[in-house]
C-alpha cells in the first residue's frame, strides 16, 4: 500500500477505509456504525462508539509497552526551556490533575475552562479533563 492508492481508497471506500482504521483503537465500546449523515452534507463519525481520549493518548501507549518512550517535547524559544515526559510521567501526572478536578466536584458531563499557555501543565490538564 502507497499513500496515493489509500488516499485514494479513503475518498472511493470511505466506510470500509475509516471501519479499518477504527479497529486500529482501543475503544471502550466499538463503534457498529462508521458515518450518520445529518443535515447539508455533515454527519458524525462512528456515532455508536465509545472511547476515551485519554486513554487512547496514553494508557494505549502504556499497555503497548512504550511507558518509558517520550510522550510530550516542550521546547520554548521564548523562556528557553525544554522538557521531556515519557508516557508513564505525562499518565502520572493526568491522574494527579484528574484527582484534583475530582476533588473539586468535577464530574462526567461537566464543563471546565483552560485558559493557560501553551506548555506542558496545558496538555496535562485537558487530558485530566478527559480522563474524567
Amino acid at each position: 500500500m502507497d499513500y496515493h492508492s489509500e488516499f485514494r481508497r479513503s475518498i472511493h471506500r470511505r466506510e470500509d477505509f475509516w471501519r479499518e482504521q477504527a479497529e486500529q483503537i482501543e475503544w471502550i465500546q466499538p463503534p457498529a456504525t462508521v458515518w450518520t449523515p445529518t443535515d447539508n452534507g455533515h454527519g458524525q463519525w462512528f456515532p455508536d462508539g465509545i472511547l476515551n481520549s485519554s486513554d487512547v493518548a496514553l494508557d494505549a501507549n502504556i499497555r503497548a509497552g512504550r511507558g518509558d518512550q517520550t510522550a510530550l517535547i516542550y521546547d520554548s524559544p521564548v523562556t528557553n526551556t525544554q522538557r521531556t515526559l515519557s508516557y508513564n510521567e505525562l499518565t502520572d501526572s493526568v491522574a494527579r490533575f484528574a484527582g484534583v478536578l475530582k476533588n473539586q466536584g468535577v464530574e462526567k458531563g461537566d464543563r471546565v475552562v483552560i485558559y493557560m499557555p501553551m506548555i506542558p501543565e496545558t496538555v496535562i490538564a485537558m487530558l485530566g479533563c478527559a480522563r474524567i
